[in-house]
């Protein structure tokens, strides 16, 4: 009995000594000091993307370039100026010798057939206007993506919240099992249980650590930050969170389709297709060049006036090869536009279903993160108060307040992230309608 009871005691001196080396590692690490960085709120983050993103710049700068297209293509050719010495005689080279040896300056201008400039104007100037919806289009992007990095990062901070408290709670526990397992009324296994939980709780602090950082690296570049160039939380206090009520999903897509700017840029696309269908039936007609030219001639050897000459010019290119250029040019360009139809009408499909699945998502968080906050995380945290006291008074089995720790754990991280998925569906939804989609806003 002596050797039973030495035994025992040893194995409770080896317990007691690695809760001693557990506890410590687990407050170290949840009160590890943070670093001194600035808070970023969502207004904020969407601000500085739509100023310092370089590609919504890029974009930007395409546009104003496609802009000045339009009076480049209105514009006539350039005249061409022409210098030149008619019929010198090849024996002499005397320019005085001839009477048709002139010297001559001419000038003349191509004119294109009546219509064919407006019709490069108008093509350039739907295209123009493409891109300007295409900026739009990357805006609503940029924005998306930028807010919901935001909310991911806000996740994630809040799970790394959750997983320091819950550490807190469960070093009580051990602390409790510890207790008992001094007296002689608690098991080992209580205790080796408790320690390994905790545990895990570390490596998922380190995880969930690790992923912010991540994130954070990815919302850098959408503000077209280095991501060294300085810190940046997200509060954890003062966020709004009431999730807003929205337009029914029918008025959403019948307002996506004159809003969207992507479709509509894909629309002005199509414009432009059917004008250069018309520039190329209008290929079929000649082009006209006009010049004139006047010729100056030397006096004769004996001194007598030679009068100048005077000469004016009408050319024109004569399409006859219409079954091989215009003819396939015109069939090209109707190809072309139906494409382009046909990427109307997809990208408009793309945008219903857009719309119909994130609004799906957005009614189902929203459901969702009212059910956990207000059933199920107040009976976890009842649950879990109760059974941690019934425990200590030998009324509870010690793995019950395990289970119904890890519950309220899993059940509280749960409504953050339907929470954030709900803000997160309701920015793509946002981008999806290209409008806003607030009841008693529209």
């Amino acid at each position: 009995m002596q050797h039973r009871e030495k035994k025992c005691f040893y194995r409770r001196i080896r317990m007691l000594f690695l809760i001693g080396l557990v506890l410590p590692v687990g407050t170290a690490l949840a009160s590890a000091p943070k670093d001194n960085c600035d808070e970023l709120s969502l207004d904020e983050a969407v601000t500085v993307a739509m100023e310092k993103n370089p590609g919504l710049a890029a974009i930007r700068a395409r546009y104003e370039a496609l802009a000045a297209m339009p009076a480049q293509q209105s514009s006539l050719p350039d005249p061409v100026l022409s210098l030149g010495v008619v019929n010198i005689p090849l024996d002499s080279f005397n320019l005085d010798q001839e009477n048709m040896t002139q010297m001559q300056v001419g000038i003349s201008q191509k004119f294109p057939f009546p219509g064919k400039l407006g019709l490069k104007e108008e093509s350039a100037a739907f295209e123009a206007e493409a891109a300007l919806e295409q900026v739009g289009e990357a805006r609503l992007n940029l924005v998306k993506n930028t807010r919901t990095t935001w909310w991911d990062i806000f996740y994630l901070q809040k799970s790394l919240e959750i997983v320091r408290s819950n550490q807190d709670l469960l070093r009580a526990t051990v602390a409790a099992a510890r207790t008992k397992y001094e007296v002689g009324k608690g098991l080992q296994q209580d205790v080796l249980l408790a320690q390994v939980e905790l545990t895990r709780l570390m490596d998922r602090e380190i995880f969930v650590a690790n992923a912010i950082e991540k994130k954070k690296a990815v919302l850098a570049a959408l503000l077209g930050r280095q991501v060294d160039a300085g810190c940046f939380d997200i509060p954890g206090q003062d966020v709004d969170l009431e999730l807003p009520k929205i337009l029914p999903m029918t008025t959403l897509q019948a307002v996506s389709l004159t809003s969207r700017p992507g479709l509509l840029a894909l629309e002005k696309k199509t414009d432009a297709t059917r004008s250069r269908i018309e520039l190329a039936r209008k290929d079929y007609y000649p082009d006209f060049t006009v010049g004139a030219a006047y010729g100056y001639r030397q006096d004769t050897q004996d001194g007598r006036d030679r009068s100048d000459f005077a000469t004016v010019r009408l050319s024109m290119n004569l399409p006859i090869w219409t079954g091989t250029k215009q003819d396939k040019a015109v069939a090209q360009r109707t190809s072309e536009s139906l494409a382009a139809e046909h990427q109307v009408r997809e990208f408009r499909d793309l945008v219903l279903a857009e719309i119909a699945s994130e609004f799906a998502e957005y009614s189902n968080t929203v459901r969702q993160s009212e059910l956990y906050s207000t059933s199920l995380i107040p009976q976890a945290e009842q649950t879990a108060a109760a059974m941690l006291k019934g425990y200590q008074v030998n009324k509870v089995d010690f793995l019950n307040v395990v289970r119904a720790q890890l519950a309220l754990y899993n059940y509280k991280i749960t409504y953050w992230k339907y929470l954030s998925n709900a803000f997160k569906a309701l920015a793509g939804l946002e981008a999806a309608t290209g409008a806003s989609v607030y009841e008693g806003e529209q």
